[in-house]
């Protein structure tokens, strides 16, 4: 979308949320929690333009630590229930979910069928936690909007969003939701709960 992040060099700037970047953080968490882990399901939209990119760092996250992806494309909110039924069928030992609107909005239905079979998920957004979502490691999104406003302040005063950088994040947070880890029989080490900026319990 823009030539490089310091010159975006065309009518367009903002903030990145380094979401597939940081999967391998987000993997290597949900390791440590489950030192098992060798199946990893993943559900991922297609329809969402950022996907073609983000699954280059997925799978090389995955390839790191040795686990096997198993990738299913959901598009819209009827590709629910037959991803689900793989899920349960390929028996992947934990979830996750690509950045998408479509997850966001069904953020609960998913937390509901993870909580139902027993499978522990990672996140990039707190807000599936808070859905019932197990772990999530994620750019803090109201810090995000927060700069958000100076780049709306600046451009109103006449500056070009070709000559303002496109700025990453620099405030990270690691939800848990221990609510969720009782529910489904899973003891979170402490050296990962020690490591939590936030904990519902």
């Amino acid at each position: 979308m823009v030539a490089s992040l310091a010159r975006p060099g065309e009518n367009i700037t903002g903030l990145s949320g380094l979401g597939p970047e940081l999967y391998g953080k987000r993997f290597d968490l949900l390791n440590e929690t489950l030192p098992k882990l060798s199946r990893l399901a993943v559900l991922r939209n297609p329809a969402n333009p950022s996907v073609a990119f983000s699954l280059r760092d997925l799978e090389r996250a995955a390839q790191t630590l040795g686990v096997r992806l198993q990738i299913l494309e959901v598009q819209t909110p009827n590709d629910f229930d037959r991803a689900f039924s793989a899920i349960a069928k390929g028996r992947a030992d934990a979830l996750t979910v690509e950045m998408s609107p479509l997850f966001f909005d069904h953020r609960m239905g998913i937390a509901e069928f993870a909580a139902k079979n027993g499978l522990p998920t990672m996140y990039g957004d707190k807000q599936y936690v808070e859905a019932g979502g197990l772990m999530s490691y994620g750019a803090n999104i109201l810090d995000l909007y927060r700069r958000a406003a100076i780049y709306v302040d600046n451009i109103l005063k006449g500056t070009k969003p070709a000559d303002l950088p496109v700025e990453q994040p620099t405030k990270f947070e690691f939800v848990v939701n221990l609510k969720t880890a009782k529910q489904i029989g899973l003891t979170i080490p402490q050296s990962v709960l020690f490591r939590a900026d936030k904990v519902i319990k």
